[in-house]
């Protein structure tokens, strides 16, 4: 058996294969390595989107990346954490799997959870769909400085400031991220 830091790795020729194995292994805490061909491998292999939607399915997410050889790459996959952060993305896609009747109750229970503690309303926007949210707006008017530099920063650089903002799951976690991306914009120390 192959394995990298402890846990197993596995090739699946398609979404089904890995669908299979998922069914009988997701209550598997340490996750696994999910051994990817590569595109012009010409191997068959289980696809990204089929990864992530499957996983959705049975409440797993997509962890580490590591390249393996010229054929293959390796995409760890695990159980969604207590409390782990819900992306747009994937609210939009676990309403699409429901609405297919694909999701399983281990998706279903992880949804359910998100919902009752906020998570789900609460979910990130994709870098690609996210506009700067009004309290930053504002923030970065009151700061020339920060707004200068934020607006010197390219879409993914924008993005990653903002993230931690868009993230936040209170207003008072969302106020001190605020304060520290206007910091860290400007290289100002925090107090």
């Amino acid at each position: 058996m192959d394995e990298l830091d402890g846990v197993e790795i596995l090739a699946f020729a398609d979404g089904a294969a890995f669908e299979g194995w998922l069914a009988g292994h997701h209550t598997r805490q340490e996750g696994v390595w999910v051994k990817v061909a590569k595109k012009k491998s010409g191997i068959p292999t289980v696809t990204e989107d089929e990864l992530v939607d499957i996983g959705l399915c049975f409440g797993w997410v997509s962890g580490l990346r590591r390249s393996l050889d010229d054929s293959y790459y390796l995409q760890k996959y695990v159980p969604r954490r207590a409390r782990s952060l819900w992306s747009q993305v994937n609210v939009d896609k676990v309403a699409m799997l429901a609405a297919a009747g694909r999701m399983r109750e281990p998706g279903l229970a992880e949804v359910r959870r998100a919902q009752e503690d906020g998570r789900w309303a609460a979910a990130y926007e994709s870098q690609k769909t996210a506009t700067v949210p009004p309290d930053l707006a504002a923030a970065l008017e009151a700061d020339p400085a920060a707004k200068e530099a934020f607006e010197r920063l390219d879409r993914t650089g924008r993005y990653l400031a903002m993230l931690p903002v868009l993230q936040a799951l209170t207003p008072e976690a969302r106020q001190e991220r605020l304060e520290k991306a206007l910091l860290l914009l400007t290289n100002r120390p925090s107090s």
